[in-house]
C-alpha cells in the first residue's frame, strides 16, 4: 500500500490516505451502502466527539486502550457508538410501532492502541461502518442479527473477498453472541481453530475441541509428597516421574481485584485469558509476579499446587472431577502425587480456560482442527439489554408496559476490506486489485509519449473507455521509460491494462492484459471498448 502510493503514516496507527486509496474505499462504500439500504437500514452520521459522562454511564469509559480523550474539555472521541445510539434511541423511541430500527453509518474511529502494528489492521484511527438494531424481543434480534449476516456475506462476496465465519468473543461490547467475519493469513493479528472437514470455526479466544478429559484413575489414596529437586517445567516433571502428561496439574496465580486466583490446567495446556476472564467474572486480573507467587504460597513457579491454597481456584474442564494427578505442593522441590480434586479440593469451580492447539480433534465432527491466523474483516454482536439498562431505552408495549429495547451491534472495517484484497490478491510485482475495489476499471499506459502517433491514440481510448461508463487511468508520462510504465502498472495493480505502443499501432492494434491472469492478446482499435468490456465481465 505505500510502494503503490495509497497511503502515507503521519505518526504511529495514523494515515492519510492518498487519492487512490481514497477511490478504492468509496468503491466498498458504495457495496456497503447498498447492502444496508437493503435490509431496510436507515443512514446515520453521528459526531466522533462524545461526551466523557455518557461513558461513565455505560461503564466502558476505564476498559484499558480503548479511548482516546480530549484533555480539559471532559470529551473522548468515540471507538464505537453504542452510547450515541443508545441515547437517540432514549430520545426518539417512545412505542412497540417504533420498532424495529436497523440505523447504521460509515465513520471515522478512535482507539487508543499501545501498540499500533500491521498498517491499517491496527491503528489508532480508521473507518468503520457501524450498524444497529433496536427490537422488542429477543426473537426479533435474532432476525435483525441474520439480516446483517446475510447482508455481510453479500458485501465481501461482492468485494471479491474469500472469507469465513467463526464465533467469537463479545469482548468490550459486551452482549450474549457474536461472530466475526474473518480472512485467513500469516499476517492476521487474529488467531482462528478451524475445521477443514466441516463448517466448524471460532476465534481462539473462545474455541472448543473434542480432546478428552482426563477422569478418573485407579484411586492410590490419600495425597502423597515426593521429592523434585531442581524439577521447574512440566516436561521435567513427566520426565522425572516418568508419567504422561494428562496426570499433571500445572498451577498458575493470577491477581484478580488484587486477589490470588489459582489456575489449574492439564499438563502443557495453554491458559487462554479472554476465556479467563470470562471465567473470572470481569474485573483487572494479572499474571502474579514472582514475588506474588511466594508471598501467596511459599513456594516459587514450578512448585505450587492447589491442595492448601488459601483462596479461589478454578479448574479447566478436562480436569473436572479427575483424581491420580500430580501438583506442586506449595514448597519448592516437593510435589504430590493421588490428588483427587473432588475430595481434596473443596470449592472447585470449573470453567473452559484452555486455549486450542493445532491438531486437537473437532468438536463436531472429530477431524484435525487447524490453527491459524486471520484478519477480522467484520464483527456483529447481540447486544441484549446492557446499553438500554444503563441509557434507559424503553418502550411502551401493546399493554401500556414500559419495556427494554433489545440491541445488536454490527461493525465492518473499511480500510481492512481494503487490506484483505491486497493480501489475497498480490503477486511479487504489486497489487491484483478484485474489480469491484480497483481504483480504476482500467489503466491505460502510453508507451512513448514522444511518438505523436501513440499519443493521439492513448488519449482517444482513454476518453473512448470514459464513454463507455468505466474508470481509467490514463499514464502519460513523458520522462518515465516503458519499463518503469510496465512496472507501476503491476504495482498498481488495475484489473486490464491497455497498451498503446509502436508495434501494435503499426497493425492498426491495442495490446490488453489481464492483471489477474497476465494474459496478453491484441484487438483492433476500434475494437478496445468491446474487448476491455469483455474482460472486466470475465472477472
Amino acid at each position: 500500500m505505500l510502494r503503490a502510493g495509497l497511503m502515507r503514516q503521519l505518526t504511529g496507527g495514523v494515515y492519510a490516505y492518498l487519492p487512490m486509496m481514497v477511490r478504492a474505499l468509496h468503491k466498498a462504500e458504495r457495496i456497503i451502502r447498498e447492502e444496508m439500504n437493503a435490509i431496510g437500514g436507515q443512514e446515520f452520521l453521528l459526531p466522533a466527539l462524545n461526551p466523557e459522562s455518557l461513558w461513565v454511564q455505560t461503564g466502558r469509559r476505564n476498559i484499558p486502550n480503548f479511548i482516546l480523550s480530549v484533555k480539559e474539555r471532559d470529551l473522548v472521541l468515540a471507538p464505537t457508538h453504542e452510547e450515541v445510539i443508545g441515547w437517540l434511541g432514549a430520545m426518539h423511541i417512545q412505542s412497540y410501532k417504533d420498532l424495529p430500527q436497523i440505523w447504521y453509518q460509515i465513520q471515522t474511529k478512535f482507539r487508543n492502541e499501545p501498540r499500533p502494528r500491521s498498517g491499517v489492521l491496527r491503528g489508532r484511527q480508521f473507518t468503520m461502518k457501524d450498524s444497529y438494531t433496536l427490537d422488542r424481543t429477543w426473537e426479533d434480534l435474532d432476525t435483525g442479527y441474520d439480516l446483517h449476516a446475510e447482508a455481510y456475506r453479500k458485501i465481501f462476496s461482492r468485494c471479491g473477498l474469500k472469507f469465513f465465519v467463526v464465533g467469537a468473543s463479545s469482548g468490550a461490547m459486551g452482549g450474549t453472541g457474536s461472530q466475526e467475519f474473518m480472512v485467513e493469513s500469516e499476517h492476521g493479528e487474529d488467531t482462528v481453530a478451524k475445521c477443514p472437514a466441516c463448517d466448524y470455526a471460532a476465534n481462539l479466544e473462545i474455541a472448543t475441541s473434542g480432546l478428552s478429559a482426563v477422569g478418573r484413575a485407579t484411586d492410590h489414596g490419600a495425597p502423597e509428597k515426593i521429592d523434585t529437586p531442581n524439577v521447574k517445567t512440566i516436561d521435567e516433571l513427566a520426565a522425572f516421574l516418568n508419567v504422561p502428561h494428562e496426570r499433571l496439574a500445572k498451577s498458575r496465580i493470577y491477581l484478580h481485584d488484587s486477589k490470588p486466583v489459582l489456575i489449574l490446567t492439564v499438563g502443557n495446556d495453554q491458559v487462554n485469558e479472554t476465556k479467563l476472564g470470562a471465567a473470572l467474572g470481569g474485573g483487572e486480573y494479572r499474571a502474579a509476579s514472582p514475588e506474588d507467587l511466594r508471598a501467596t504460597t511459599g513456594a516459587d513457579a514450578g512448585s505450587i499446587g492447589p491442595i492448601g491454597f488459601k483462596g479461589r481456584i478454578i479448574a479447566d474442564l478436562r480436569l473436572k472431577n479427575a483424581n491420580g494427578l500430580i501438583s506442586g505442593a506449595n514448597v519448592n522441590d516437593l510435589h504430590l502425587r493421588n490428588i483427587d480434586l473432588t475430595r481434596d479440593v473443596p470449592k472447585l469451580e470449573y470453567a473452559d480456560v484452555r486455549s486450542v492447539e493445532n491438531g486437537e480433534p473437532c468438536p463436531s465432527c472429530g477431524q484435525a482442527l487447524r490453527v491459524t491466523n486471520a484478519i477480522e474483516l467484520g464483527h456483529i454482536f447481540k447486544l441484549g439489554t446492557k446499553y438500554s439498562e444503563a441509557l434507559n431505552i424503553r418502550y411502551l408495549d401493546e399493554s401500556g408496559q414500559s419495556q427494554l429495547v433489545i440491541m445488536g451491534s454490527y461493525g465492518i472495517g473499511l480500510e481492512r476490506i481494503l487490506a484483505c484484497a491486497i493480501e489475497q490478491g498480490h503477486d511479487e510485482n504489486g497489487i491484483v486489485w478484485p474489480a469491484a475495489l480497483a481504483p480504476f476499471d482500467v489503466h491505460v499506459v502510453a508507451v512513448n509519449m514522444n511518438n505523436s502517433d501513440i499519443v493521439l491514440h492513448a488519449h482517444q481510448t482513454y476518453r473512448q473507455l470514459q464513454q463507455a461508463g468505466l474508470t481509467v487511468l490514463l499514464d502519460d508520462r513523458s520522462s518515465v521509460s516503458p519499463g518503469f510504465k510496465f512496472k507501476d502498472a503491476d504495482l498498481l495493480g488495475m484489473p486490464v491494462q491497455v497498451i498503446v505502443g509502436e508495434k501494435g499501432l503499426k497493425n492498426g492494434q491495442l495490446e490488453l492484459k489481464v492483471r489477474k491472469r497476465g494474459e496478453r492478446s491484441m484487438v483492433p482499435v476500434d475494437g478496445v471498448v468491446a474487448g476491455v468490456q469483455d474482460l472486466l465481465k470475465s472477472l
